[in-house]
């Protein structure tokens, strides 16, 4: 709905409609009546209910903004304080919703789509009014969509305060173009004017200028009396004390010492290596800190202005804002309070005939002021007063802090009162937390506080209804200050005391204006209510700058604030911090401005009016930036932009249930067919060493031809005996029968169920559901072989036992091979001939055992003697009647020798040589009527080796997944097995993991976007690369990558767990396997769903790409990328240089080419690789920034690549243990001062020029050889190893883009390399580890200048505390130490 300016009368009274709520106050309808016909400012006294006059507006609007409306309302607060309290009040007293928003929330990063989901959310966004002002300036909000715009506390607009700049560059322009929606306007004040009121008859043009700046007429009562029946007053009351000051002699004295102690301190300022600007802000600060602690000595006494000094020199403090001061100026800064501390101390009496609660005497020693004193008798006068709760008004933050202190002390003596103290941003001096303040007022709303000691914070719309007493220690600096700290005595009969020495006749004269000046500002207002609201005056001739496409602004006033905050978010170090440099000329009226080196626009030059030069030049400097894409097309810095784009990238959900793939060549749908044809393939497994059992060999038998690759494989598996050698070949086809295939299956169903469960009712279970039937499953064969394959490779021998019967048996028996020496013996079964029996599979139900037989003991039946046994002389009768209840009958029958049946394990990779647990006895001897006949016959070798199959068969599913994923990966082909490597993660304990592949991979990656970026984005500085990058390559991006190519279900993390193999054949629900499509419409199947972490789907994407990269080189590896979804090429542009530059005259060319060993076509790089930030001549157009982002990334994947070409054989992990002792800034630092190269980098930093000739001085009287590792104790400033790197960058630029090149000429001076046997883990890491290994306990602590760990172990404890200028160092230094000390002891 539209609603101009013109019509907003009609509009209204047709369409909008009072809505009272029903316990309104009569003025409260009058007002809300008087809102609907016009913009109004709500001109009530405190606690005269302002804000339910503004929700009931809203009720009334309602209509207009209601969702789906894309309108909105906004209310406008000028504390954040306020913004919960009045979004709370709103949503008690409407339904509407409610948004709320603040600095701290990181709006400054929001952008268009972010404020557009908040619009499209919430009906009422609750606000300060700088977060307003900067959405409509960027135009992520639309004046026009807002259709109530509520001011609270509006007596702020005026002057640059945001309340005037959004009624100055939006509503009034919008108001007189006459083309578009303008809200309603609603303003809310205790006070119109914020005068000091000294002149009563300004009050009306002040209050007229406030009315037209809000293009709103002021209602109000037409007498006090009106409010006077529901809103309590509180009595005004002058509180006057006599000026006694502390001695004069005394104050001299600590004066003096004051002044010494500054001058001391000056000089050792002096005695120090510090540039000026430190020198300066120290000075400063010292100053600063004297002037307030003076102020305390005369305003409140000497123990107060010791309580401030003390208060300041702590370390933990937290009310003083040290602003940009280092941590080594911050400790100066700090001794001298504490000096002056001890000075103060030295004048205040100890022991116990002193007392803080002696007043009287303190105040005559001067240790209080008369002042002081006078707060101190009026509260204990209230001593009587049930419940007190008392707001103490001061004008600064320190005096808030000492006068809790002391009250803290001297009140819970008298009257057990509660003192807090709450103080907002005011000179430097800071506040405690937000949480902090909120959680002291709410105690002050529950009685847990009685008495806070407030600044100004606490003026504006704290809401405390029990509030009944009010002290104004010192007086209102204003006539607004008065009413509205008065405003907080809410209570009826409440007090408000203004404190006034004696014989100041000009502040009681001020002050009792203030009194009059409500009533004088209420006749004003009705005197003048006719009196319409004049425009505002036309300042279009002031220049803008508006983007056409969004509607984005900016002013000359907004200007320079815009271009300070796109130079604050430049790349910066240490050393220096990006700021705009401006050379004005006034006497020709003209100013250039000089913006950092890591900024596209170097120079603009603008002429104007003296007084708006600089606003000129910034303004110009705004347009020429957003021209270039540095200013985005709502006027954001390109940095916030890609900020606000890496933390949505952050909030991308990610479901870490993810698939599991079984691969489709083992699957196929069972249907009833008279044949059926399968592939086999012979699975051979060799031990290196002698073993007990014999393996044989097994037949694998699937639907499908396999890979040459998988079908002619070989790998190894471990046991604790050594390693077995598998290999697989293929054999042939062979078509088989229904009734075969039916045997086959019913075969290794019996023998894997019994090997995996050692349960005959799982097996049982497993055989009932054995029937072929239509559906999808498991269909591959896991048969025994013959020795000979001249008629069948099958052994039906064996497989046929599964279906073995008495009756088959007998027949059997006529043509029995031991037939002289064989007989009928009694089992669970039946009649069975030894032949039958002595190689089998039996199970024995008395004790729920299989066994696998041996062999007939004719030696030994019932009536012999147990063997091995510790129970004495005890027959097999016996032991089994004794021990089982069980009567033998056949006592004549030789016993079986029967061993228990196998243990599985996951073969694939032994994590510890553990034995397996076994029995008493491997063989025990067996009653034959005691057992079922199971398979019949099978050797207890055939069992042994279907042990390993389930190991064997996780390999070749793992192969065939790769495969699958090899598959879809089109134009390029490598060994199935670097895949599967690329897939395993170490969680699955195989012989094999990614992380060798991922450190190369992830160098790669980061080289090949660098270069990109590089070349593509010659206009971004260093920080908008990095972040461009990490955007694409960041573990969310990799993850999403992946995700849509569904890698995430090839990926194998779980280790193998035999009991959860799947056995071929069976019909199970834990089976059931569900169909997916791959991205190219093939089939795959899930075979369950597993926790996979959205770190190892992208840390899969970089190991396949050292997969590709490692078998197929650069081009397979960016195929894959491609693939993937990164879109990465290598095609080379000529990136347009600035104008040459004289080098030579800036480095020394010679020398530095001959150090390089090469010789620059372009030399402006080689000085480009060399210019710090700090070096702002501006015939060197850019710092080294840019080639140090290319740099880092190309002498990554060069060393990398390296070690992984010249290591081929290293263990998973050691690659990038390597990796991370060489490729640092640490390392590259030690380089560059072996080389000299400190004496050539250009900058302009004092404290980067003292850091370097520490370090270089440190490092010349150390032993370090290597440049490698961790070794070094030297903090070395970035920059030298940043030089390293960009050096690398220039001659990559130079050569072309030529890797060989850099590695060339980099590499002699890394010096010696590292290798396997050099490697040493990080101190923090290898600490970290052997404790978790150890299980010993490990703490650590860190100050603003030291690091502390302490590892207890054995009863004894190893503590160690660095000191570096470098908390990094710190850190590490403490670490190395500890792990030393622990080192020693374990050795000893």
């Amino acid at each position: 709905m539209t609603m101009d300016a013109d019509a907003m009368e009609t509009e209204t009274t047709d369409q909008v409609s009072a809505s009272p709520l029903h316990f309104a106050r009569s003025y409260q309808v009058d007002a809300l009546e008087k809102a609907i016909k016009q913009n109004t400012i709500v001109f009530l006294e405190t606690g005269s209910g302002k804000t339910l006059i503004a929700i009931m507006l809203l009720r009334s609007y309602s209509y207009l903004f209601r969702k789906p409306s894309p309108c909105f309302c906004v209310f406008l607060v000028p504390q954040v304080v306020l913004v919960t309290q009045q979004a709370e009040a709103l949503k008690m007293h409407t339904d509407l919703q409610v948004g709320m928003y603040w600095g701290d929330m990181g709006v400054d990063f929001w952008d268009s789509s972010t404020w557009k989901q908040q619009v499209d959310k919430y009906e009422v966004l609750v606000m300060t009014p700088a977060i307003l002002l900067d959405a409509l300036r960027h135009s992520f909000l639309n004046l026009s969509m807002i259709k109530v715009l509520i001011v609270d506390e509006c007596h702020h607009a005026g002057g640059k305060h945001p309340y005037a700049c959004i009624m100055r560059e939006f509503y009034h322009k919008e108001l007189n173009s006459g083309t578009s929606d303008v809200p309603r306007i609603f303003g809310m004040t205790a006070s119109l004017v914020k005068t000091k009121g000294e002149n009563l008859d300004s009050y009306w043009k002040k209050i007229h200028e406030l009315e037209t700046l809000m293009n709103s007429k002021v209602y109000t009562c037409e007498s006090e009396s009106v409010l006077a029946g529901f809103v309590p007053f509180s009595t005004p009351r002058f509180k006057y004390y006599q000026h006694m000051g502390i001695p004069s002699s005394k104050r001299a004295i600590l004066v003096e010492k004051l002044e010494k102690l500054m001058i001391k301190h000056r000089l050792s300022l002096a005695t120090l290596d510090l540039n000026s600007a430190t020198v300066d802000s120290i000075e400063k600060k010292l100053s600063r800190i004297s002037l307030t602690l003076t102020y305390c000595l005369d305003d409140l006494g000497i123990l107060l202005a010791q309580k401030a000094a003390q208060s300041l020199s702590a370390s933990q403090n937290d009310f003083f804002l040290w602003g940009e001061l280092n941590m080594f100026s911050l400790t100066l800064v700090k001794k001298f309070c504490s000096d002056a501390s001890q000075a103060f101390l030295a004048d205040i009496p100890h022991g116990l005939n002193w007392s803080v609660a002696n007043i009287n005497g303190n105040v005559e020693a001067g240790l209080l002021t008369s002042k002081t004193f006078c707060l101190i008798e009026t509260l204990l006068g209230y001593s009587s007063l049930e419940n007190i709760r008392c707001i103490i008004f001061v004008d600064r933050v320190i005096t808030a802090i000492v006068l809790e202190s002391l009250l803290a002390e001297i009140l819970p003596n008298c009257n057990n009162w509660k003192t807090k103290y709450v103080a907002g941003n005011n000179s430097g001096l800071q506040n405690q937390t937000r949480k902090k303040q909120n959680e002291i007022v709410e105690d002050f709303r529950r009685g847990l506080v009685n008495i806070i000691v407030a600044t100004s914070i606490l003026e504006e719309g704290l809401d405390v209804q029990s509030c009944n007493l009010v002290i104004r220690f010192d007086p209102p600096s204003n006539i607004c200050s008065f009413i509205q700290s008065r405003g907080r005595a809410r209570m009826q009969n409440s007090d408000y005391l203004m404190m006034v020495e004696s014989g100041d006749l000009l502040t009681q004269s001020r002050l009792s204006k203030y009194l009059s000046g409500g009533k004088r500002m209420r006749e004003e207002s009705l005197h003048h209510s006719l009196v319409p609201c004049p425009p505002l005056p036309d300042d279009s001739d002031e220049l803008f700058f508006r983007v056409e496409s969004t509607g984005a602004t900016v002013t000359l006033s907004s200007s320079v604030s815009l271009i300070y905050h796109y130079c604050s978010r430049l790349p910066s170090d240490e050393y220096f911090k990006p700021a705009p440099r401006f050379d004005v000329k006034k006497d020709q009226g003209s100013c250039t401005l000089y913006l950092p080196k890591s900024c596209p626009v170097k120079e603009v030059k603008a002429q104007a009016n003296n007084k708006i030069l600089k606003q000129t030049v910034c303004l110009e400097a705004c347009i020429q930036l957003h021209k270039v894409g540095a200013l985005s097309d709502h006027l954001v810095p390109d940095m916030v932009v890609a900020e606000t784009v890496a933390q949505k990238l952050e909030k991308i959900q990610y479901n870490p249930e993810q698939p599991c793939y079984f691969p489709p060549e083992l699957v196929s749908q069972f249907s009833v067919q008279p044949e059926t044809t399968y592939h086999f393939y012979l699975i051979r497994m060799k031990p290196n060493s002698p073993r007990k059992f014999h393996l044989n060999d097994v037949l694998l038998g699937t639907r499908v031809v396999l890979e040459d690759d998988i079908g002619n494989t070989g790998f190894r598996l471990e046991d604790h005996k050594g390693t077995i050698a598998v290999t697989l070949s293929y054999v042939g086809a062979f078509h088989l029968t229904q009734e075969e295939v039916l045997l086959c299956r019913r075969f290794q169903i019996t023998l894997f169920r019994v090997l995996l469960d050692h349960s005959v009712e799982n097996l049982m279970e497993a055989l009932n559901g054995l029937l072929l039937r239509d559906g999808i499953a498991l269909d591959y064969l896991l048969v025994p072989s013959t020795h000979s394959h001249e008629t069948s490779p099958i052994d039906w021998e064996v497989i046929r036992s599964v279906n073995l019967t008495c009756h088959e048996a007998l027949e059997k028996h006529v043509n029995c091979s031991i037939n002289g020496a064989s007989r009928i013996l009694h089992t669970k079964d039946g009649l069975f001939c030894t032949c039958v029996v002595q190689n089998a599979l039996v199970y024995t139900p008395h004790n729920g055992y299989f066994y696998c037989t041996k062999g007939v003991l004719n030696n030994i039946n019932a009536n012999s003697f147990l063997t091995k046994r510790n129970s004495g002389d005890q027959t097999y009768m016996e032991y089994y009647e004794e021990r089982h209840g069980i009567q033998l009958n056949f006592v004549d029958q030789p016993l079986l020798n029967g061993r228990h049946i196998f243990t599985l394990h996951n073969y694939l990779h032994m994590t510890k040589k553990k034995k397996e647990k076994e029995h008493d006895k491997e063989f025990v001897e067996l009653p034959p009527e005691l057992c079922h006949v199971i398979l019949s016959p099978i050797s207890v070798d055939m069992i042994y080796s279907y042990t390993f199959i389930p190991s064997v068969m996780q390999r070749i599913e793992s192969l065939l997944i790769a495969y699958n994923l090899k598959k879809s990966i089109p134009k390029v082909n490598i060994p199935t097995i670097k895949v599967l490597e690329a897939i395993t993660t170490k969680k699955c304990q195989d012989q094999f993991h990614l992380e060798s592949l991922e450190t190369l991979g992830d160098s790669f990656l980061k080289y090949a976007v660098c270069q990109q970026l590089f070349q593509h984005c010659h206009s971004h500085h260093e920080g908008l690369l990095s972040a461009k990058k990490d955007g694409m390559i960041s573990n969310v991006m990799l993850c999403q990558f992946g995700c849509q190519q569904k890698l995430q279900g090839f990926i194998r993390n779980e280790c193998f767990e035999p009991k959860g193999w799947m056995v071929p054949g069976q019909h199970s629900a834990a089976y059931a396997l569900v169909n997916d499509t791959l991205p190219e419409s093939r089939n795959i199947y899930v075979a369950s769903r597993r926790n996979l972490k959205r770190k190892s789907v992208a840390d899969v994407v970089e190991s396949l790409i050292g997969a590709y990269l490692s078998e197929g080189g650069e081009l397979a590896a960016l195929m894959f990328m491609n693939w993937v979804g990164i879109k990465v090429d290598f095609t080379t542009t000529k990136i347009e240089r600035e104008s040459p530059i004289q080098a030579e005259k800036l480095v020394n060319v010679g020398y530095m080419e001959s150090l390089l060993n090469y010789s620059f076509e372009d030399k402006s790089l080689l000085v480009e690789a060399l210019t710090h930030g700090s070096y702002m001549m501006p015939e060197i157009p850019r710092c080294y920034q840019r080639l140090e982002f290319l740099g880092d990334s190309v002498l990554d994947y060069l060393i990398t690549k390296h070690l992984y070409d010249k290591y081929p054989c290293l263990s998973p992990g050691l690659l990038t243990d390597m990796r991370s002792a060489s490729v640092n800034n640490e390392c590259y630092a030690l380089v560059a001062v072996k080389a000299n190269l400190h004496k050539h980098i250009l900058y302009a930093s004092h404290d980067l020029h003292k850091h370097i000739s520490r370090t270089v001085s440190e490092f010349e009287q150390s032993s370090l050889q290597s440049t490698f590792g961790w070794e070094s104790d030297i903090s070395f400033p970035k920059v030298l190893g940043d030089v390293i790197e960009s050096l690398a960058g220039a001659i990559f630029v130079d050569s072309g883009y030529n890797k060989e090149v850099v590695f060339a000429s980099i590499r002699p001076l890394l010096g010696c390399m590292i290798t396997p046997e050099t490697v040493k883990l990080h101190p923090v890491r290898e600490l970290t580890e052997l404790c978790q290994k150890a299980q010993f306990e490990l703490s650590k602590a860190k100050d603003f200048d030291s690091f502390t760990v302490e590892v207890k172990a054995k009863e004894m404890s190893f503590v160690h505390t660095a000191k570096a200028s470098d908390k990094k160092m710190a850190k590490k230094l403490a670490y190395k130490e500890v792990l030393n000390l622990l080192k020693n002891s374990l050795d000893s």
